[in-house]
């Protein structure tokens, strides 16, 4: 339970970032058969399939790691299963992770937004 409210936290906070920064968000939490993306948005007819990794320390590695190989095969195939749903093939696509490191002493968080993160 406790992973749960960090991730829906961080996927706010992604959200929030994303909405600064100009994007307008398409969908939340997008599930089929093949898997679940995060958050998908779009800024100047670029569609982005974005991964959300919240982390309170880098213990075991940046949050970006996690998005291992077998991750991003089942946010590629749910992005296609998501592309031919809403006939957005006239859109150009790009795959980001945005990490969340949040701080336990106070309520500051870093957010890394790396684009073009991961190609399949």
């Amino acid at each position: 339970m406790y992973k749960k409210t960090i991730g829906n936290y961080g996927e706010e906070v992604a959200k929030e970032h994303l909405e600064e920064s100009g994007y307008t968000i398409l969908d939340r939490n997008f599930r089929c058969r093949t898997g679940e993306i995060d958050i998908i948005a779009e800024k100047h007819h670029i569609i982005i399939f974005a991964e959300v990794k919240s982390r309170y320390n880098s213990l075991y590695g940046n949050p970006c790691e996690s998005v291992n190989y077998l991750k991003r095969l089942k946010i590629y195939k749910t992005a296609k299963f998501y592309i031919i749903k809403n006939n957005l093939m006239n859109f150009d696509f790009r795959f980001d992770v945005i990490e969340i490191i949040l701080n336990y002493k106070n309520n500051k968080k870093c957010i890394n937004h790396i684009k073009n993160a991961f190609q399949i």
